[in-house]
């Protein structure tokens, strides 16, 4: 169980209801880079919190489990995240630009430390505000950065860049409201490939959310993480408890 948890984490820390769905459109022709990243980046993302409460689905090559997740994001500060199965607690974590702190009740271990594990883990610099893109739909990387080229693959429009670095990365957007459906980051050396998808979005409070997030990393295994949001609130009131218990051993993530 130490290890599910830990790649829950590790992958970004990523039975359902009727969704309600956005609805979007085929790239079907040229659309200049500018106009995809400033629609992309036009949807709003105003807001001071924001609670989630998902189901999440584990599976690599030996074994599957389902889990529920409640997420709190203080944008830009914090993201909370309380992990449990069949109704009982079994992990937190707690996120800030500086640091990155989780803990599970069924090892009693822990871990503290930045986003260098995280980092190292995909192969990709991460910080705090991709780490919180991901959860929103928004491109873990900032798109204005940078010289992209644009081209239309699988109906999409898909962004990517020429570099000699030993890391690629791709980005998806439908054409109606140029709605992130797919990256991905592929390190070639280590034959490492990360992958997340949004099937579906829908609309609250003029904010476009994910309705389901599917991430899929492979290297020498095999991980599929299945994240499916069943409520979502925003500017309430949250708190973000969180300590690690005295006598829980610390634990380093390769």
């Amino acid at each position: 169980m130490k290890y599910i948890v830990s790649a829950f984490f590790v992958l970004l820390f990523v039975g359902c209801k009727s969704k309600q769905m956005v609805a979007t459109a085929a790239a079907s022709d040229a659309t200049e880079v500018t106009k995809i990243i400033n629609g992309h980046y036009a949807n709003n993302t105003d807001f001071k919190t924001l609670n989630i409460k998902a189901n999440a689905r584990y599976e690599d090559e030996k074994q599957a489990h389902s889990m529920n997740a409640d997420i709190r994001i203080k944008k830009n500060e914090i993201i909370w995240i309380n992990i449990k199965i069949l109704g009982f607690p079994m992990a937190k974590a707690l996120i800030t630009p500086t640091k990155v702190s989780y803990y599970e009740k069924i090892n009693n271990t822990y871990f503290e430390g930045d986003f260098t594990m995280l980092s190292n883990w995909l192969g990709t610099d991460l910080d705090f505000t991709k780490v919180q893109n991901l959860f929103l739909g928004k491109a873990i990387d900032d798109l204005s950065k940078g010289k992209w080229i644009s081209e239309i693959t699988e109906k999409m429009f898909k962004l990517s860049k020429s570099t000699t670095s030993d890391v690629s990365k791709d980005f998806y957007f439908e054409a109606a409201n140029f709605l992130l459906k797919k990256e991905t980051i592929t390190q070639a050396s280590q034959n490492r490939v990360l992958e997340i998808q949004y099937p579906s979005y829908k609309e609250v409070e003029r904010m476009f959310l994910p309705n389901e997030i599917n991430i899929k990393a492979a290297q020498k295994d095999r991980i599929a993480i299945d994240i499916a949001y069943k409520n979502t609130t925003f500017n309430e009131n949250l708190s973000y408890s969180f300590s690690i218990p005295s006598d829980y051993r610390a634990i380093q993530i390769d």
